[in-house]
């Protein structure tokens, strides 16, 4: 019976949160409400017409508990947005028409609120109140709801937090948002950050690649923007990946999360050894150094041990897991540089939304919440991606990719602001470009599609022994230092550890 109180329209403090109302009731707390000032608000508008200009972006219907207020600030809403005066006639006859007129009150309760307040000064502090007020009772419910869902077997512990998190971050991003600018200030806020990314130190104002060619063409990587790198097995994804992880945390000090789906941590950290030191991989992954090369190895990857690189190597890692990680790494460590490899392996739900769709709904998924992870986290996310086997059948004597060999979903190329490919002819038993030159060594990386500039081919030299990516004229330099036991990386646990450990427990590596 109580509850049927509650929904009865004869109840002119009928609630918005009926649900609040009874579960809080029982333990005999009051929802978090501020009537007066609602009174307030809804009587100076109607004193001072122009009011209303005050609130219209801060406050919707739903932000008022009464819900006869509700309906009385969604009629002064369309009034403004009529262009027609607002005042105590004009509302009321507006409800009249709307056969509202009784349920809020009547015309005298109308007449009431304009007796509450003398001029309109406190409305913005009065509305700000209310949409406090409002947000208490939306965490409440969220909350409670939460709470209920947490009883349920039936439902995924990974898809209940990742609902948790996202309904949260919802109540901020609804009810705390940017106010409308003017052209004016945006230009001169614009302007003030391209004066502070002159006079910095950094030469480029997004991540850096670490390869010049590169960074000169794009700046760096770009905050928000999702990155596409696609080529067949055995190009050298995940080498050019390391390559640029490695520059940027050690480089330029940014720190980088690298989620491996493919690869164990320590087999990425044998790579790394490799780049650093310019010790064949394959010597390196089997432990078969010489004392010569045990002494270079420990003089070479000094930096590597206070690198600000986070490896993950979660097997068949979710979107909902990847976003709640990467949420606590900007928390926790302010990454500026998420790196997935590869997008197919992910998986896009939890175990329960396995089957009910097809695999391109899938990937399309996926790419949608990595584009949104890099806009929520305003930083890039470079995502790998496999390539079709329609590039190997292809006629001609070149096989360069293109944007239609994207593997699986066409949605890939939609969502990315940026879409590389990489080409080496030597893959292909090549020994020239198509320009003639040199192939042995090298590597074009192909800029397929950029939001932000041309598009077009940057040459870089790929050295397949050390898995290394560079500038064609860069040279090898000494780093110095010592390695020590097991520091430098923030690794999580994954069963490919276990089984790659538990395959050799006679090994002495330095870490």
């Amino acid at each position: 019976m109580a509850n049927e109180n509650l929904t009865s329209k004869k109840t002119e403090n009928k609630l918005s949160y009926n649900t609040i109302e009874t579960s809080m009731g029982m333990t005999g707390k009051l929802t978090p409400q501020a009537v007066d000032f609602e009174m307030a608000i809804l009587g100076a508008i109607m004193i001072n017409s122009d009011a209303v200009g005050e609130v219209i972006d801060t406050l919707t219907p739903s932000m008022f508990y009464k819900e006869a207020h509700q309906h009385i600030y969604t009629t002064v809403r369309e009034l403004f947005k009529n262009s027609e005066p607002i005042d105590l006639l004009t509302v009321t006859n507006m409800l009249r028409k709307n056969k509202l007129l009784e349920f809020v009150g009547g015309p005298s309760y109308i007449a009431s609120l304009t007796n509450r307040v003398a001029s309109s000064a406190n409305i913005e502090y009065h509305a700000r109140i209310v949409m406090e007020k409002y947000v208490l009772r939306s965490l409440i419910t969220t909350c409670s709801s939460i709470i209920k869902d947490a009883y349920d077997d039936s439902k995924d512990v990974l898809q209940l937090m990742d609902e948790a998190e996202t309904e949260l971050f919802g109540i901020v991003e609804n009810n705390f948002k940017r106010e409308s600018k003017e052209l004016t200030e945006v230009v001169r806020r614009a302007l003030d950050e391209l004066i502070m990314i002159r006079n910095s130190d950094e030469a480029y104002h997004g991540v850096p690649t670490g390869i010049r060619a590169i960074d000169e063409k794009i700046g760096g990587w770009q905050k928000s923007d999702l990155v596409i790198l696609a080529a067949r097995p055995g190009m050298g994804k995940t080498s050019f990946v390391l390559s640029i992880a490695r520059n940027a945390a050690i480089e330029y000090n940014k720190p980088v999360a690298f989620f491996s789906l493919e690869m164990s941590a320590t087999q990425i950290v044998h790579r790394l050894f490799s780049i650093e030191t310019g010790i064949d991989s394959e010597r390196i992954s089997k432990g078969k150094l010489d004392e010569t090369e045990w002494i270079q190895l420990t003089n070479k990857i000094g930096n590597l041990s206070s690198a600000n690189l986070i490896i993950d190597d979660t097997p068949a890692l979710s979107v909902f897991d990847l976003r709640a990680k990467c949420r606590r790494l900007k928390h926790q460590h302010d990454i500026q540089l998420v790196i997935v490899d590869y997008l197919q392996l992910m998986q896009g739900g939890s175990d329960k939304d396995k089957g009910k769709g097809t695999r391109e709904q899938e990937i399309s998924y996926i790419s949608r919440s990595l584009k949104a992870l890099a806009k929520e986290l305003s930083i890039p996310v470079i995502a790998l991606s496999q390539l079709s086997r329609a590039v190997e059948t292809r006629g001609g004597a070149t096989k360069r990719p293109m944007l239609s060999d994207l593997r699986e979903s066409g949605s890939i190329e939609q969502d990315a602001d940026m879409v590389l490919f990489i080409y080496r002819p030597e893959y292909y038993k090549l020994d020239t470009f198509e320009d003639d030159s040199i192939a042995q060594g090298r590597a074009d990386i192909m800029f397929e599609k950029n939001r932000h500039g041309a598009t077009g081919n940057v040459r870089v030299r790929f050295e397949s022994r050390y898995t290394k990516f560079s500038d064609i004229d860069s040279r090898e330099g000494d780093t110095g230092g010592a390695f020590p036991p097991n520091t430098g990386f923030d690794t999580f646990n994954s069963k490919m550890n276990e089984q790659l450990d538990s395959s050799n427990p006679d090994d002495d590596l330095p870490f």
